[in-house]
């Protein structure tokens, strides 16, 4: 009986950690995409205004993450592994919403899940010309 208590035990938590984020991409018309670069390397801007240079609109992004089990920081490097896959090299932060602590709350006692969810737009900044 222990045995089966334990083992429903790990496969929740497995099952769980599997499910704890999740981005999803929507690519924008005919943009002009770059080279796929490494995750890594796709910078992150909080605002339009600090984009230098001209860029182009390649993708919507957005991510819902559990707020046991992730992070922004977390959610962030997700949408920037999205946003490489589009050809993208940088994202511009849109919004991110944490749920009340009264609903945190709420979820920790009836054992489900509660999301902050994330938004941000994928763009290829084009190189400046010399």
């Amino acid at each position: 009986m222990k045995k089966l208590f334990l083992m429903l035990i790990i496969v929740s938590f497995v099952l769980s950690s599997m499910a704890c984020m999740s981005t999803k991409a929507v690519r924008l018309g005919d943009a002009v995409a770059g080279p796929i670069l490494p995750w890594q390397q796709v910078k992150v801007y909080r605002t339009a205004d600090q984009v230098s240079g001209k860029y182009d609109e390649v993708g919507l992004l957005m991510t819902t993450a559990s707020t046991i089990w992730t992070s922004e920081k977390g959610m962030w490097n997700s949408m920037k592994k999205k946003a490489a896959k589009l050809g993208a090299n940088a994202i511009i932060l849109d919004a991110v919403s944490e749920p009340s602590a009264g609903a945190k709350v709420a979820g920790a006692i009836f054992g489900v899940g509660v999301n902050r969810k994330g938004k941000a737009v994928a763009i290829f900044v084009h190189p400046e010309e010399k």
